[in-house]
């Protein structure tokens, strides 16, 4: 009996510990993560293990929800605040330059006159005569008059292609100097030439080449070396041709800056330096800006198509177009002279256009309000007198006078159109004047 008992004993011990691991392993951690390794689900032994993996998938898409505004209120705090602290700070610089500016306004600039030439009581060097006596010489009256009378004498020797457009030739003359030839069907363009050569010097401009006009007389002794020549060039017999002085060594000139952008600009506050303040790059840019002044004026009042216009016009296909050198715009490469070439656009044709391109030229105009003095003074007296077609009439007969069977005059309707372009800029000076003018050691705010 007692063996049997202590068998029994024997045979419950595993029994027990069975029981007891059983109640020791009611909770153990199952396979499963909810995607953040660090922490495990619990599932009870014997439950289904698809609750834990519900469980999980809710977890994750809490945790993926938290994430994304945790991400957007991240993103919206760090880039708002910044912002607001920075449009801050720019409008306080903003008022401090506007002030610096407005302080240099009142010490630097002082202009009886919208001009390069100022009249300044402080300096008898003033920024106005120092660009003014940086100017190149460019081309004079007597120039002009030496041009008629040697093309007048000399024989030409050759004629090759060249100088722009399909029946324009180059000339060559016993004594090797060279010379562009524009020959057109239409006078209109023979007219342009000239009589916007005659208005530039009206102007006192030096930016225009000698030129005068020449006669296609294949039997004349001065064109007889090249009479072959002429009749492949399809020239037609007594048509009358301008001969414009070559002028070598010619480089690209681009626009400056000041106009270059939809902002364009040149104020006296944008040339506004003490004499003291010039450095020799400083005044090589002022005497440009001073040349493109001229050209803006003279452009506006021939109406030109082919020069800026031809950039600005060309913007809506090219976006660089101003950063291209400029169209029939040269520059000497010696003294920086400025060349305007090919004007046979102006008087005639381009008013012909005016529809389609004065938006143009009136942003080139509206954005000027710095002129040399001699220049604001000849529109003054034009402005005053209204008498610029007897002026050009005057020169065409005086200079001309063999030519006037072959070539007509320049048309009432162009001189009326002249004479209003002529206004308009005297108005743009007396405006910049007013805006300029010192008041009370101030200047007028625009």
């Amino acid at each position: 009996m007692n063996g049997d008992i202590s068998r029994l004993d024997v045979a419950e011990e595993p029994l027990d510990r069975l029981r007891r691991l059983i109640e020791t392993a009611k909770w153990q951690p199952n396979s499963f993560y909810n995607g953040d390794t660090s922490e495990r689900l619990w599932t009870q032994p014997g439950r289904s293990v698809f609750k834990s993996r519900s469980y999980r998938s809710q977890f994750k898409y809490v945790c993926f929800f938290t994430g994304i505004v945790a991400f957007v209120l991240g993103f919206v705090f760090g880039t708002l605040l910044p912002s607001l602290l920075v449009s801050e700070k720019k409008l306080s610089e903003n008022v401090t330059v506007a002030a610096l500016r407005a302080d240099n306004v009142k010490n630097h600039t002082s202009y009886d006159r919208v001009s390069f030439v100022k009249e300044s009581p402080r300096t008898a060097n003033s920024v106005g005569e120092l660009v003014e006596s940086a100017l190149p010489s460019g081309f004079t009256e007597e120039d002009a008059m030496q041009w008629r009378r040697y093309t007048r004498n000399v024989s030409v020797i050759q004629i090759k292609e060249g100088c722009g457009r399909m029946q324009n030739r180059l000339l060559k003359f016993s004594d090797g100097t060279i010379s562009c030839c524009r020959y057109r069907r239409n006078t209109d363009q023979i007219q342009g030439e000239l009589f916007s050569f005659y208005l530039g010097q009206t102007l006192g401009l030096r930016n225009l080449v000698p030129t005068t006009l020449g006669l296609v007389k294949m039997r004349d002794s001065k064109w007889s070396s090249v009479r072959s020549e002429m009749m492949f060039a399809q020239w037609a017999e007594d048509k009358p041709v301008v001969l414009t002085k070559f002028v070598p060594n010619l480089i690209t000139a681009f626009i400056p800056f000041n106009f270059r952008s939809s902002n364009r600009r040149l104020h006296p506050t944008d040339v506004s330096y003490n004499a003291s303040e010039i450095t020799a790059d400083v005044l090589q840019n002022l005497v440009e800006l001073a040349q493109w002044s001229d050209m803006i004026i003279f452009d506006y009042l021939t109406a030109n198509l082919d020069r800026v216009v031809n950039n600005l016009y060309n913007l809506q296909w090219n976006f660089a177009m101003m950063d291209a050198p400029t169209h029939n715009l040269r520059r000497t490469i010696r003294d920086k002279l400025l060349i305007f070439l090919d004007n046979e656009s102006g008087l005639l044709h381009g008013y012909r256009l005016l529809d389609k391109y004065e938006s143009y030229y009136s942003a080139l105009l509206d954005s000027l309000c710095v002129f040399r003095k001699s220049t604001a003074d000849v529109i003054k007296r034009l402005k005053r007198e209204g008498n610029i077609g007897d002026i050009l009439q005057n020169a065409f007969s005086k200079y001309e006078p063999d030519f006037k069977d072959y070539l007509p005059g320049l048309p009432e309707k162009s001189v009326h159109i002249l004479n209003e372009r002529i206004s308009r800029v005297f108005d743009v000076i007396e405006k910049c004047e007013s805006m300029f003018a010192p008041i009370q050691n101030e200047i007028v705010k625009y």
